[in-house]
This record gives C-alpha cells, sequence and structure tokens, in this order.
C-alpha cells in the first residue's frame, strides 16, 4: 500500500511557509490503519518493548493502535497542563516555534522499554523531548514509531541513539 496517496498535503499549515502533511486519511481508513500495524509489528519483536507512548496528538491513535497489536499498554506525552497528577515537564522547539510537554511522573517504571509513536519526525525536537521524559522517569527508549519522516529537516540526528522507524519518507 503506497501510504503517500492517502496522506493529505496542506501548504500553509499552521502557518505560511509549512506544508502540513495529515495522516488523518489513515486513521479513517482502517485497510490503512491496518496497513500501518502490520508494518510495525515487523520492525519491533513484542518482547523487546513494555509500553507505547504517543505524542500528543496524532502519536494517539498509532500508540493504541500498537499497543492492542502487541498486547501491552500505552501513555501519554502531552502539552503542558493537559495531564492530572504529579508531571515532568521538559520544553522544546519545534519547527515553528517553542512548546512544553509533559508527562506523569507514574506513566513510566524504572527500565520499563518504551516505543514512542507519533504521525511525523520533522526536526526533532519533540522526538527528543519526548525520549529525555521517559529516561527521567528512568525508562528505556526502545525505539520511535512514527508515519512520516521528512528527512530534510535532519531530526533523525536528534535521536540517532534509539532507533527509529518510518513508513514514508519525503
Amino acid at each position: 500500500m503506497n501510504l503517500k496517496n492517502i496522506i493529505t498535503e496542506y501548504p500553509n499549515f499552521p502557518k505560511k511557509g509549512i506544508l502540513f502533511r495529515d495522516i488523518s486519511p489513515i486513521l479513517k481508513n482502517p485497510s490503512a490503519l491496518s496497513h500501518v500495524v502490520d508494518e510495525f509489528a515487523k520492525k519491533y519483536h513484542a518482547n523487546d518493548v513494555d509500553v507505547f507512548a504517543g505524542i500528543e496528538s496524532r502519536g494517539f491513535p498509532l500508540a493504541c493502535a500498537l499497543a492492542l497489536r502487541y498486547n501491552k499498554g500505552m501513555i501519554m506525552i502531552r502539552k503542558q497542563g493537559k495531564l492530572p497528577g504529579s508531571t515532568v515537564k521538559r520544553s522544546y522547539s519545534i519547527e515553528y516555534g517553542k512548546a512544553v510537554m509533559e508527562i506523569q511522573k507514574n506513566a513510566v517504571s524504572k527500565d520499563q522499554r518504551v516505543v514512542i509513536c507519533d504521525d511525523l519526525l520533522a526536526t526533532g525536537g519533540t522526538a527528543k523531548a519526548a525520549a529525555e521524559l521517559v529516561e527521567r522517569l528512568g525508562g528505556k527508549v526502545a525505539g520511535f514509531a512514527v508515519i512520516v519522516e521528512l528527512t530534510e529537516l535532519g531530526g533523525i540526528k536528534k535521536i540517532e541513539k534509539f532507533k527509529c522507524e518510518s513508513l514514508v519518507k519525503y
């Protein structure tokens, strides 16, 4: 299945000069979503993963789908102020500004192996911040599962010490 034919492109979103690649059509297409899960299932062995972490918000459905496939749990890495209870925060840079992410302090156990899921890897700021949050809680990043990688932005360099699997490269 050619996912590039399903991903929709929106020029000048969320601001002028950005070409937004939207994976929403994959999520609403059961065959495409199943294909995505099947492809990642080939790349990560169930014995190497304890939990899947979804980065807000498009990483959530991917992490949930993979967690169900692997019979594992799913945790959330969210924008600041969206999680209840005690959290750990990390500020970071993204393609078009700055942001703060957080994770609940009890989300990851010591040495728990976490695959971090998101729709897209661009400059790598979000991915790096997510990995640092997992590690601050004592977890081990088992890898990243991203649907789209924008290779020209070089985000892979920020997380090169981790396994990173992407299904579509632009």
